[in-house]
């Protein structure tokens, strides 16, 4: 973990590597197999978490956003906020130039807007 300082947040990133697996079979195949970073963004009692998965590791995906200890969908004047802006900053910055997040809407997923 350690602290970016960037657009007067000032933004705690957390990164932890996952693996979600079933157990291999006699040949050692998957039924499911998926490897995935999961990203935690904070500052001031706000955190955002996203998910990129390594077979698309250009892609992020934005899952939900807390306040406080009430965890919530992200909703559209979210995507303007601080925290959201330097997140996106910071994913852009690691190579991931295609962002996304969970609305709920239509297939769950949109893409974030040009800022």
């Amino acid at each position: 973990m350690f602290k970016l300082l960037t657009r007067s947040v000032d933004m705690q990133i957390e990164c932890t590597h996952h693996i979600d697996a079933s157990e291999p079979d006699a040949d050692g195949a998957y039924d499911y197999y998926y490897e995935y970073d999961f990203y935690r963004f904070s500052d001031d009692g706000i955190c955002l978490f996203a998910r990129s998965y390594a077979d698309s590791a250009d892609e992020a995906h934005f899952l939900n956003m807390e306040v406080g200890e009430v965890s919530r969908l992200l909703m559209d004047d979210d995507l303007t906020h601080p925290l959201f802006v330097s997140a996106c900053d910071y994913l852009r910055r690691e190579g991931k130039m295609h962002l996304n997040w969970l609305s709920g809407r239509g297939n769950g997923y949109e893409a974030v807007p040009a800022m």
